[in-house]
């Protein structure tokens, strides 16, 4: 890829070969990996690499779309999409033999009318309260669904809520879950998958009924609570990065950027960036936010504009155009500090780099 912009997301692939290893050495052997690429790996693009998907059996997906994009990038193996679709995409589900979920009896009853088979993965409502069977009616659920035979049952899941921080809740969950395996089973005997674990789940509960494990945040080297690092030994593997396009000095009481949010105190160097909120930088960071030039931390200046930003660079000895700015860089400032100050979660901050910002792989 030809990269001409200076603002750019570097992703070391290094760093994510470590961590898929960390996470099979922290399951084991017998545990299947889906790993999670939904919103373009979490804003990585590691979706579009088929060379570093090849080595799963399965990758876990949000939508249709992500998954009829995967295929159309030559993705051959197992696409698993997380949410239950709509009834206008079960054309595509089909087209691209893509394996969904299933919890609401509109949704199977336009599967059963399309008379083609489709693989499903029962989703179970275990408190969570976004989708999902209820418990009292999964009997009946599998019981309808056994009477076609274009409907193939090959796994069943839920999704922990609190698995961070709420050990009672989420082992209220684990049981009801237990519950709904037992009956599965009892209607349909043994189950190629059996998940509820994504990050936080795998890192804080060992499910020895449970298969296979859905890794998102931390598979790309972020923390999923603030005792993950604790845990298992993972790298970050994007940094954010771009150059000073413009310097000048203004006066004591120069108004910066937009709304005049901000007034120099003192004769003031000013660094102009270009990168902007359409890039996915937060607004909310303008005069809170810093960010590294020369190895030091500078603030953010004024309200960050659509394409461009502004830092003060005062008290930084040799500052140039064409200087490296990084918005974080894992080190100085982490993901995790960006999305504190922005009053946010780091998965929100990565995931909304938009695709105006290239992504450069490092080996």
């Amino acid at each position: 890829m030809n990269i001409t912009r200076p603002t750019i997301m570097e992703i070391d692939l290094k760093a994510l070969e470590h961590n898929i290893k960390e996470i099979k050495k922290y399951i084991g052997p017998s545990i299947t990996i889906m790993p999670i690429i939904k919103a373009n790996a979490y804003g990585t693009y590691i979706n579009y690499r088929k060379d570093i998907l090849e080595q799963f059996n399965i990758v876990g997906v949000a939508t249709v779309d992500e998954a009829v994009d995967l295929r159309n990038n030559g993705y051959t193996k197992e696409i698993f999409v997380l949410n239950q679709p709509y009834i206008t995409e079960i054309d595509k589900i089909i087209k691209y033999n893509i394996t969904t979920s299933l919890s609401e009896y509109n949704f199977l009853q336009e599967l059963i009318k399309k008379q083609t088979k489709v693989k499903v993965h029962l989703e179970i409502e275990t408190g969570m309260n976004r989708t999902g069977i209820n418990i009292n009616e999964l009997n009946s659920f599998i019981e309808t669904i056994k009477k076609y035979s274009n409907i193939e049952i090959e796994g069943i899941y839920t999704h922990l809520s609190s698995a961070d921080y709420d050990e009672d809740y989420t082992n209220k969950q684990l049981d009801i879950f237990k519950t709904a395996i037992n009956i599965t089973k009892n209607i349909l005997g043994k189950l190629k998958y059996i998940h509820t674990s994504a990050s936080n789940g795998l890192l804080n509960y060992q499910n020895n009924y449970c298969n296979l494990v859905r890794p998102g945040i931390i598979l790309y080297g972020y923390d999923s609570s603030s005792k993950t690092k604790e845990k298992i030994n993972v790298k970050p593997i994007s940094k954010l990065k771009s150059k000073i396009t413009f310097l000048k000095t203004v006066e004591d009481g120069t108004s910066i950027s937009y709304s005049r949010t901000y007034i120099t105190k003192g004769k003031t160097k000013i660094a102009t960036i270009p990168m902007g909120y359409a890039d996915g930088l937060p607004r909310s960071l303008s005069n809170k936010g810093k960010v590294i030039i020369n190895g030091q931390k500078v603030p953010i200046i004024g309200n960050i504009c659509m394409d461009s930003f502004m830092a003060d660079v005062t008290d930084i000895k040799e500052v140039n155009i064409g200087d490296d700015v990084y918005i974080w860089d894992n080190k100085i400032i982490t993901l995790e500090e960006v999305a504190s100050t922005a009053n946010t979660i780091n998965y929100e901050i990565i995931c909304t780099i938009s695709n105006r910002v290239p992504r450069l792989y490092l080996n």
